[in-house]
């Protein structure tokens, strides 16, 4: 009974110890599952990030940044490759201290850097593990001996770098970049996203010694290249000028504009003082903004030339009409305005008050338009408003509304007070006068294009001045004037080169016109108008009848000489057009004067030349000095026959044009004197103008002796072939024939000695006479 008592017991027991356990082993496969879908599907993104972060090593591979060039494709800034250095910090260890200590003792060399220091190095390596700048975009050398290092963790990239070939040459135009290669100023900036492209990825597997496996590489897409208006010859010449002046008048800042005045394209733009982009490190912060878009300043009276162009346009005065200057002296609502303590006009016209920049004569001027009249005007010339040149931090300048205007302001307006203005609204003012009265925004880039120089799909664009508007104005373009009021606005404004205060920006050979302004800035103490700091400046255009060019010049405070525009600006003005005029090749539309001699050179003897004599023999003279042979050479003494013979047949051309001054001022003054004094003749006949010319430059022969000199066959001649036309097309006839050129004067070829079809050797020299 006690074993059948028993049994029923052991059966419960083992059901629900079964139960436990297979309750237990329930929840631990729930908590595994859990687990699971917490790792595999909440958090699987982080879990994939850590190990692609242990398995994979990924490198971004910057672009090459856009090219920038000028309009005759000179690179201004091109991307060169330097290299950097960087570390794992987690394969350094507790080796970071020495790291740090021995890579900062090679790269930094400058006290004021303070990212290569090694506080900086070692705070860098210490708040990361896996990667960490040490030094960017090293020298060869430098990077040479952190290599014979050789120390664990640390390796170099490749990188690219900005480099601007010309230093500081259109530095604020061009702008500059940071050490990421991102555009901070200038076009660098305007244009970041397009010149910056787009970035590559290397995607490298490591093994767990981070020894690289494979990789898969995306190339990166170059930015675009910019061409830019800007001719690189005419912006050295601005920046040059500019600087001497700067100098000599120690000034503040100082800009310069050279604009096309039939396409609104700018030609240059000067800042000074300058830097030097590639070393930004050393550069003064207030030195790096562009003053032609950023800066205004009110423009004092060459703001004039808004005003009477009004006044000429829009209420029917004429140059020649009679204007009351007072004595220098109107009053206007208890306001007293005053010309020049200088000046005292009483009855004069209205081109002489523009000449000679009577403040009350312009305010008369205005007075007839009106406000709103005079306003509109104002807006018109483009002031008040964004010009949308290609360059960032425009400013609009300052015009109120007429609505509030004080009763005087139009006084003040009129002579360019209670208004401010950028340098680059202001050379499109006098643009907008000089191309007949229609109004072109500026421009600054020509072409946006994904070609580089030298693959046949970019080509350059010289700049060859017109003397029509382009078929197709761009937008924003707009007629301010009439051409009848432009035209006798030039004729007013070369007046003021002539007869009035802008003497000093005459130029030689050409006409110019334009007008000077003084300005009187604002003293930050006493807020009032200051008597001893101003803004001189200049505005003008060259020549008068065909602008190719106009400039302005803003000298800001200058401290030494009287300050006026006349005396400060106006000299810029005139070095700056006559050297881009000529390089451009524009003829004279006026006589040379002779160059000023220097006091202090050593006087040299002068041919006796009383009187004009028109025989060439002076030109034999030239052309024998320049082509000197031994008394006792045979060729020299063929040649003599042959040239007097050529000298006799030859018939003289007279011309009516005065004669010009020679070009190359190494020629002997005796020479060069005489030659000047006698008028010549042609030596072209009719019979030398039908040979023709040589199919192929003939090349002379020669020997060579023993001792190792060369001697060229003497016996080897060519014909002088009939050199007219321009300078180039006269050097393009002579280099063909085997000639060298020596022009004299400038226009068209006139005369030559020795005459066309005289036999001489090659390599002879040819002079040319070149009038208008």
């Amino acid at each position: 009974m006690n074993s059948s008592s028993r049994q029923p017991l052991t059966a419960p027991i083992r059901r629900i110890r079964f139960v436990w356990m297979a309750i237990f082993f329930m929840a631990w496969t729930g908590v595994i599952g859990l687990r699971l879908v917490w790792l595999q599907v909440i958090r699987h993104h982080d879990w994939t990030e850590r190990a692609a972060k242990q398995q994979q090593r990924t490198f971004e591979v910057a672009p090459r940044r856009g090219v920038l060039y000028d309009r005759n494709l000179r690179e201004l800034a091109v991307t060169v490759l330097a290299e950097s250095v960087y570390a794992v910090p987690s394969e350094l260890g507790d080796n970071r201290a020495n790291v740090a200590e021995l890579v900062s003792g090679i790269v930094h060399t400058d006290p004021t850097d303070t990212f290569t220091s090694r506080g900086a190095i070692l705070a860098r390596l210490n708040a990361s593990r896996n990667f960490a700048w040490i030094a960017r975009k090293l020298t060869p050398e430098q990077i040479q001996r952190i290599r014979e290092l050789n120390l664990k963790g640390v390796y170099t990239q490749k990188e690219f770098k900005r480099f601007y070939p010309n230093t500081d040459l259109a530095a604020q135009t061009l702008g500059y970049v940071g050490i990421d290669d991102i555009g901070l100023g200038g076009m660098e900036r305007e244009f970041e996203d397009d010149l910056h492209g787009t970035p590559g990825h290397v995607l490298t597997a490591v093994d767990a010694k981070r020894h690289a496996l494979t990789s898969d590489e995306r190339e990166p897409l170059p930015g675009q290249n910019l061409v830019l208006s800007i001719d690189t010859n005419i912006q050295y010449i601005a920046e040059r000028a500019l600087d001497a002046q700067m100098e000599k008048m120690k000034a503040a800042h100082g800009t310069v504009v050279v604009q096309d005045p039939h396409t609104g394209q700018i030609l240059a733009l000067a800042i000074s003082p300058r830097y030097n982009p590639n070393d930004l490190k050393h550069q003064d912060p207030a030195i790096l903004k562009n003053l032609a878009v950023s800066d205004v300043y009110e423009p004092g009276s060459t703001f004039k030339l808004v005003t009477y162009a009004a006044a000429l346009d829009g209420a029917g005065v004429q140059p020649t009409d009679i204007v009351d200057c007072q004595g220098g002296a109107m009053t206007m609502f208890g306001r007293t305005l005053h010309d020049d303590k200088s000046d005292h006009f009483g009855r004069v016209t209205v081109q002489f008050a523009l000449e000679h920049s009577s403040d009350v004569g312009a305010a008369k001027m205005a007075l007839k338009l009106g406000n709103q009249k005079f306003y509109d005007y104002i807006r018109g010339f483009g002031f008040g408003d964004r010009s949308g040149v290609e360059l960032p931090s425009e400013t609009r300048g300052l015009l109120r509304a007429p609505r509030k205007w004080e009763a005087t302001s139009i006084l003040s307006i009129a002579i360019g007070h209670e208004v401010a203005v950028t340098p680059i609204q202001l050379v499109t003012m006098v643009s907008s006068i000089a191309n007949g009265g229609t109004y072109l925004p500026p421009h600054i880039l020509l072409n946006e294009t994904e070609h580089s120089k030298g693959d046949g799909q970019l080509q350059p664009a010289a700049y060859h001045p017109s003397t029509q508007l382009p078929e197709k104005l761009p937008d924003g373009a707009h007629r301010v004037i009439t051409e009848l009021t432009a035209a006798k606005m030039r004729m007013m404004m070369h007046g003021t080169i002539t007869e009035g205060t802008g003497s000093e920006a005459a130029l030689n050979g050409y006409s110019a016109g334009g007008k000077t302004g003084t300005a009187q800035k604002i003293d930050p103490v006493t807020h009032t108008y200051s008597h001893s700091r101003t803004v001189a400046s200049f505005a003008g255009f060259a020549p008068v009848n065909n602008p190719a060019i106009s400039v302005a010049v803003v000298i800001d405070d200058p401290q030494v000489g009287t300050r006026y525009g006349g005396t400060t600006s106006a000299p810029v003005f005139a070095e700056v057009a006559q050297q881009v005029l000529e390089y451009l090749g524009v003829p004279h539309d006026q006589p040379l004067k002779p160059a000023k001699k220097d006091p202090s050179a050593p006087k040299m003897e002068l041919a006796s030349t009383d009187t004009p004599n028109e025989d060439p023999a002076d030109l034999n003279a030239l052309y024998e000095e320049l082509n000197t042979l031994p008394a006792d050479d045979p060729l020299k003494q063929k040649n003599d026959a042959a040239v007097a013979t050529a000298t006799a047949k030859a018939a003289p051309i007279q011309t009516s044009v005065p004669e010009k001054k020679g070009v190359f001022a190494a020629l002997p003054d005796k020479i060069m004197k005489a030659f000047r004094d006698h008028g010549g003749s042609s030596l072209m006949t009719d019979e030398a103008e039908t040979k023709p010319l040589p199919k192929a430059v003939p090349q002379p022969q020669s020997t060579s002796r023993p001792d190792g000199a060369v001697v060229v066959d003497a016996s080897a001649k060519v014909a002088v072939p009939v050199l007219d036309g321009g300078l180039r097309t006269v050097i393009q006839k002579a280099s063909a024939a085997g000639l060298r050129v020596q022009p004299v004067g400038s226009g068209l070829a006139r005369e030559q000695v020795p005459a066309a079809g005289t036999m001489v050797p090659i390599g002879t020299e040819v002079v040319v006479r070149f009038t208008r």
